[in-house]
C-alpha cells in the first residue's frame, strides 16, 4: 500500500518497502536492489517490448511450448479451476492457457496496478462471463485469494522463468508461499529456463537495441520520480554477465566515473566500475528444476520442453507433506 507524503508543499507517492529496499541496497557492499522493482509502469512497458526482441528467445519458445501442451495441461488439471497467475504482467500466455483449461475464475497477481487493470481489462474482454478478480499485491508472499475463489480447487501459473530471478532459498520460500496461497491439492503450471550456451543466454539479457539497458536503467530514473534522487543516470551504463559457477546471468549497473548522488536527503557515492546488482536469472539442469520445486512443497508430475531443449514447463501437485519418500 502507497504511503502518501507531503514534502516541501508537494503530494509525492513512495512505497515504503521500495524506499526500504532502496536505501538498505544502496548501503550495503556489495550493492543489490532486488529485482521486482524493476516493474513500475514504465519497467513493466519495457519488460514487454523487451519479449518481442530477437535475442530474447525464452518468451517465444514457452509460447510455443504451451501452445502444444495445453491440451495436455487441461486433461492433467480438470475443468473449473481457478487459475491464478503470480506477476501476470500483460498476460499475453494467458489466453493459451484459459482458453484449454475452461476455468471456472482468473486471477492475475501483480505489483504493478495500471498495468495490471489494463491487462485485466483486456482479459475480461476477451474472455466475457469468465470472472477476472485481480490482486494488486507483492506475490513474494503469501497472499489471501478474493473470497469467489476459496472454495475452487486452482491451479497457479508461473511463466516467464520468473522462479530463476530468485536466488535458491528465496526460490524455496517463493514456492512455499504459492502453496500456502493455492491450499494442497493445487496445481502449479511454471516455467523454467535451461542452462545451454552462453553466447545465446547473454544476448538475451544485451540485446542489440538496447532496451534491456533502459529497462535496467529505469530502475535509477524511478528512484529519482520516487525518492527524490539524485542519481546522474547517465554516469552509469547496464552490464550483462553469465556467472557459470552460479548457474544465471547478472545484471548490473556500473558506473562510468566517480559519483555522488542523494536519496531521499542521504548522500551516497560510488566509485568508477563499481555496479549496483539488480538482477539474477538462474538457469536449470532438468533435475535442479525438479529438486527445487520439491523442496518447495510441489510434486513434478508433467514436463514439456521445446526441441532444442532451451526451455521448460513443468506441471506440479501440492500434495499432502510427506516424512519419508
Amino acid at each position: 500500500m502507497l504511503k502518501q507524503e507531503i514534502e516541501d508543499g508537494e503530494v509525492s507517492l513512495a512505497d515504503p518497502a521500495f524506499r526500504a529496499d532502496v536505501l538498505r541496497g544502496f548501503g550495503s557492499s556489495p550493492r543489490a536492489i532486488p529485482a521486482r522493482w524493476f516493474y513500475d509502469r514504465r519497467g513493466s512497458e519495457l519488460f514487454e517490448a523487451i519479449t518481442d526482441l530477437p535475442e530474447y528467445y525464452p518468451t517465444r519458445t514457452e509460447t510455443a511450448i504451451l501452445r502444444s501442451a495445453c491440451a495436455e495441461v487441461a486433461t492433467l488439471a480438470g475443468e473449473g479451476r481457478a487459475v491464478v497467475e503470480f506477476g501476470s504482467g500483460s498476460s499475453t500466455k494467458t489466453p493459451i492457457l484459459l482458453g484449454a483449461v475452461a476455468p471456472a475464475a482468473y486471477v492475475p497477481i501483480d505489483i504493478s496496478g495500471d498495468f495490471l487493470r489494463d491487462s485485466s481489462a483486456q482479459l475480461a474482454a476477451a474472455f466475457p462471463g469468465l470472472p477476472v478478480l485481480p490482486v494488486e499485491a507483492d506475490f513474494m508472499r503469501p497472499i489471501p485469494l478474493p473470497t469467489q475463489v476459496a472454495d475452487l480447487p486452482k491451479l497457479g501459473f508461473f511463466p516467464g522463468s520468473t522462479i530463476g530471478n530468485m536466488i535458491p532459498h528465496a526460490a524455496t520460500d517463493l514456492l512455499r508461499a504459492m502453496k500456502a496461497s493455492l491450499g494442497e491439492g493445487a496445481m502449479l503450471l511454471i516455467g523454467m529456463d535451461r542452462i545451454k550456451d552462453e553466447h545465446v543466454l547473454t544476448a538475451a539479457y544485451d540485446d542489440a537495441q538496447g532496451v534491456t539497458a533502459a529497462f535496467n536503467l529505469n530502475l535509477l530514473e524511478r528512484i529519482n520520480r520516487e525518492l527524490g534522487g539524485t542519481i546522474p543516470v547517465d554516469k552509469f551504463r547496464h552490464r550483462a554477465v553469465w556467472n557459470d559457477d552460479r548457474a544465471r546471468i547478472e545484471m548490473h549497473l556500473e558506473a562510468l566515473e566517480a559519483v555522488s548522488f542523494t536519496i531521499e536527503g542521504r548522500g551516497f557515492e560510488m566509485a568508477a566500475g563499481e555496479t549496483i546488482h539488480t538482477e539474477n536469472s538462474h538457469k536449470f539442469g532438468a533435475r535442479d528444476a525438479r529438486i527445487l520445486l520439491r523442496a518447495g512443497g510441489w510434486t513434478p508430475i508433467a514436463e514439456w520442453t521445446d526441441p532444442d531443449g532451451l526451455f521448460a514447463v513443468i506441471l506440479a501437485e501440492a500434495q499432502p507433506a510427506r516424512l519419508a519418500p
